[in-house]
């Protein structure tokens, strides 16, 4: 078969070099794939092809307009392994199949999903055991957000599920579009409007690959990331299927997926498979993204993000990287001019933010946010000094964040700032229960009155609040390395 790998679909389809019509596979033997047809239908003039064709066992019919062809079959679609074959052998051969479909849970609840197909272990309801299908995630965050927006006041729930049923031997990337989850939704006509719209409307998107592992049939965590955040999922794997996934069938789904990295639904997976899943993720070496790292990711490109990742976890083993908004529109727009700019680090002395944290860490964060292109978070929440961003601009920003800081210090304390020496002093001054014992002063309210600095008189005598405290003055370098 003629057909893109996972690796060229997004890019060539991206690049408008995608000439075959999408093909929307549909079942007359499933009440919702009849409804989701009626609508199509209705969005647009479709041309029936008169000759159907010969020796294709169980074909309803055909029809087309300029970019997208419906095939309904007799068949549920389920059972259709190859179908994709067949599609090619009589002239249809497309490089996407969208599967409108039904979605049965005894629940009943009114709900609208996107899915891929495969078979973790047995294969009781079509396709092959431990097999997977491929997956059109360039898709499935199209269709699924196309569907959220139009199921608002519908009623409808949105949800990606987990990878289940077949057909799995397809070459084809393929998703399915359904109507869930008893018979009142399956030929509900306004849940019909809102998946055919969602398959017409529906544009490839060139995000991040992620496989998902954990959660549970509706991947809940896994679709919202999908729906809020700048990356795509292929295969998902919920928490009942773990125990049946072994390192064959990672590689199975990252390899047909076109995946850069793994999320785990962490807080829904039992610890024991977290940490065997985590395993094999590592002896393959597949990077995996937490929550915090995916939303991070947000409107940069991959390699840039890989470069900002890389960096940090050297000089922050274990930490977080936070990234502004400055920088990721600067990021956008040397993309789109095709310029390559590096990564570069700078400090801030630790010790300077530490003295601002201990006055005023909101003020802080937000000089971060304003400042810092990029700024780092060790393991246990505290700041690391480590300031990354664009070449030598890193430099004027991380400058920025000091007298910031220094402004804040200001704010509480004396400061004394030699420019030329690059080095700042604060004095502080601190309540010395010892020396007001030493003047007669007991323990009790006269004590946080003088750690006030408020005047007090003992036995006739007055004791000001110079007379008990510690004058200190702490040294901080501000080099800039």
């Amino acid at each position: 078969m003629n057909i893109l790998t996972h690796h060229q679909i997004p890019t060539d389809i991206m690049k408008g070099m995608n000439y075959k019509k999408t093909n929307i596979l549909c079942s007359s033997a499933d009440p919702a794939s009849r409804n989701i047809k009626e609508k199509l239908l209705l969005i647009r003039e479709w041309k029936p092809v008169e000759e159907l064709p010969r020796l294709w066992e169980g074909l309803a019919g055909i029809l087309e307009t300029d970019t997208h062809r419906i095939i309904e079959i007799e068949q549920h679609h389920i059972y259709q392994d190859r179908i994709d074959e067949t599609m090619e052998q009589h002239g249809y051969d497309t490089d996407l199949i969208i599967v409108a479909s039904r979605h049965k849970s005894s629940d009943g609840r009114a709900v609208l999903t996107a899915h891929f197909t495969g078979n973790v272990k047995s294969a009781h309801f079509g396709g092959r055991p431990f097999e997977l299908s491929v997956p059109a995630p360039f898709m499935i965050s199209s269709i699924l957000r196309n569907m959220q927006h139009l199921a608002k006041g519908t009623g409808f729930e949105i949800n990606m599920e987990s990878t289940h049923h077949g057909p799995t031997d397809i070459a084809t990337p393929m998703v399915y579009a359904e109507i869930g989850s008893g018979p009142e939704q399956w030929v509900d006509p306004a849940a019909g409007e809102i998946v055919a719209k969602a398959i017409m409307e529906a544009e490839p998107v060139n995000q991040p690959v992620a496989i998902g592992f954990g959660g549970g049939h509706y991947a809940s965590r896994q679709t919202k990331l999908l729906l809020e955040e700048d990356i795509t999922f292929g295969h998902n794997f919920p928490d009942h299927q773990l125990g049946d996934i072994d390192i064959e069938l990672i590689r199975q789904a990252f390899d047909k997926s076109g995946a850069k990295f793994a999320y785990l639904d962490r807080k829904s997976m039992p610890a024991r498979e977290r940490d065997r899943i985590q395993g094999l993720l590592q002896e393959l070496g597949y990077i995996v993204l937490r929550e915090g790292d995916i939303r991070e990711l947000r409107g940069l490109d991959w390699e840039l993000f890989l470069d900002i990742r890389r960096m940090a976890e050297e000089l922050c083993p274990g930490g977080r990287f936070r990234i502004n908004r400055c920088f990721r529109s600067a990021a956008a727009s040397a993309l789109q001019a095709g310029q390559e700019e590096k990564i570069h680090a700078a400090v801030v002395n630790e010790q300077l933010l530490q003295e601002v944290v201990s006055v005023d860490r909101e003020a802080l964060y937000r000089t971060l946010e304003e400042f810092a292109p990029v700024y780092l978070e060790k393991e246990n929440g505290t700041l690391s000094g480590h300031i990354l961003g664009f070449g030598e601009k890193v430099r004027i920003m991380t400058q920025d964040i000091i007298n910031e800081c220094i402004k804040i210090l200001k704010e509480h304390y004396e400061v004394k700032y030699i420019p030329e020496e690059n080095l700042i002093y604060i004095v502080t001054e601190k309540f010395s229960p010892e020396m007001a014992k030493g003047l007669g002063v007991g323990p009790g309210p006269l004590y946080g009155k003088l750690a006030n600095k408020e005047t007090v008189i003992v036995n006739g005598n007055v004791i000001g609040p110079e007379m008990v405290h510690v004058r200190k003055i702490k040294e901080i370098p501000l080099t800039i390395h």
